[in-house]
C-alpha cells in the first residue's frame, strides 16, 4: 500500500474498535484504545489506537487530534514501565508498507526490551494466546 490512501474501514483495528474483533484490552477511554499485541516482539507488547478518527498513519492524524492521543500513548508506556520494569523501550509508529506497517489504521508500538533478550520479528512471529497476554494486561492496568 502507498503512504496515502483511502481509510479501510474494514481492517482490523477498526473492527477491534467496534468491539467485532476481540483483544486483550489494557486502556481505554473516548480517545484511545489499548491493547496487547498478538503477535508480540517481546512481552508485554503493547499497541494504542486512536478511537474516534480514520487515520491510516501519523500524517493523516487531524492536528488538532493529536495531543489527546500522544498522551495516551505516553500514559501506556508508563504503566508498561511501571509493571514490568524493562531495561529499556521502543515506542514506535510505522507509516506506509514500506516502511513497515502492516494494519492501515494509525497506531503506536510500545515494546519493553530486555539487556540480552533479542528482539521478535515485526507481524511475523508467534501468535500469543488472550491466556498469554492476560497476566501481563493485568500488571499493565495496575499500573494506570
Amino acid at each position: 500500500m502507498t503512504l496515502h490512501a483511502d481509510y479501510d474501514p474494514n481492517n482490523i483495528f477498526a473492527k477491534i474498535v467496534r468491539g467485532e474483533m476481540p483483544c486483550v484490552r489494557v486502556y481505554e477511554d473516548n480517545i484511545a484504545l489499548a491493547f496487547m499485541d498478538v503477535f508480540p516482539q517481546s512481552q508485554g507488547h503493547t499497541l494504542i489506537i486512536p478511537k474516534r478518527q480514520q487515520a491510516r498513519n501519523f500524517i493523516d492524524m487531524p492536528s488538532d487530534h493529536l495531543g489527546s492521543y500522544m498522551l495516551r500513548v505516553q500514559k501506556v508506556a508508563r504503566a508498561v514501565e511501571a509493571a514490568l520494569s524493562p531495561d529499556g523501550m521502543v515506542v514506535t509508529q510505522f507509516n506506509g508498507a514500506t516502511a513497515g506497517q502492516t494494519v492501515f489504521h494509525l497506531h503506536f508500538h510500545v515494546i519493553p526490551r530486555w539487556d540480552g533478550v533479542p528482539l521478535g520479528r515485526h507481524a511475523g512471529g508467534g501468535m500469543a494466546t488472550p491466556e498469554e497476554l492476560e497476566p501481563l494486561a493485568t500488571k499493565i492496568r495496575s499500573k494506570l
